[in-house]
């Protein structure tokens, strides 16, 4: 997936040449295994980079181009380039073109040892596992650490994930949730695990975008309370509990994110 070596903070005049393919089109519905056409360009966009080797605030291709490469059309391109722009990843500067992001939401090599492809199952695992070592770490130490402030923070937390769950507001649902997890981080007192949690957060956040459209999984029911079982070792001060009760949640939550691609993508 490692593209050629770029100079870090080096910035391409031109973007890089493409090679239109001779395969079928990308938006083209294949019997069975239908996704829309705009999710498959945009992860073949980020793929892309990583193969170019592209850093941060280098041009990229134009909707031309990629249209061209991917055998598609350039409104598909465009609306590719509105998610990953939403999501922080390309930069479109109006009269200039595409360039990869330079804000936070871009992973690159130099930081986490290549750009995460949100809808990479092999990826979204990995991730996951990332996340079940910090969070189960940051829940143990809330145990401990949490003030009754920051305990009130997290029950509130929880509750807004109740109501999201049951007005089936898929919003306020994950305001709540994002709010959960980060109250966990807070509380644990560590600085490092807190940027680690919500940097893991903005990815999943990416999967969730692209992959599943930002709906609401089968597992929210179950998420609900197993934010309250975590929530409940946590102001009860038991670490273990806490802890094993996060790996419980990652765990689930895990297997409904693989059960909602494998539905989306294979039927």
């Amino acid at each position: 997936m490692d593209g050629p070596s770029v100079p870090t903070g080096s910035t391409q005049s031109e973007p890089p040449t493409v090679q239109a393919p001779a395969a079928a089109r990308a938006d083209e519905p294949k019997p069975g295994k239908y996704r829309p056409g705009y999710e498959l360009i945009a992860e073949q966009i980020l793929q892309l980079i990583a193969e170019l080797g592209l850093r941060p605030g280098d041009r990229m291709p134009t909707e031309n181009d990629f249209a061209a490469r991917f055998g598609t059309s350039r409104t598909v391109v465009r609306e590719a380039v509105k998610i990953l722009s939403a999501l922080g990843l390309v930069k479109a500067q109006k009269g200039r073109g595409l360039y990869v992001a330079e804000d936070e939401g871009m992973l690159t090599s130099a930081r986490l040892g290549g750009i995460f492809l949100p809808t990479d199952l092999d990826h979204v695992y990995m991730l996951f596992e990332f996340r079940r070592v910090q969070e189960t770490a940051a829940s143990r130490l809330a145990a401990t650490h949490a003030t009754p402030a920051e305990l009130r923070a997290i029950e509130a937390a929880t509750e807004t994930c109740r109501h999201g769950f049951l007005t089936g507001e898929a919003a306020e649902f994950n305001r709540g949730d994002d709010e959960f997890h980060t109250g966990i981080a807070i509380a644990s007192h560590n600085v490092f695990l807190l940027a680690s949690v919500r940097e893991a957060r903005r990815l999943q956040r990416q999967s969730s975008t692209i992959g599943l459209h930002g709906t609401l999984g089968g597992h929210v029911a179950e998420a609900v309370d197993e934010h309250t079982a975590i929530y409940q070792a946590i102001r009860d001060g038991d670490p273990e509990a806490a802890a094993r009760a996060t790996a419980v949640h990652l765990d689930n939550t895990l297997e409904d994110y693989r059960r909602e691609i494998q539905r989306r993508v294979f039927g």
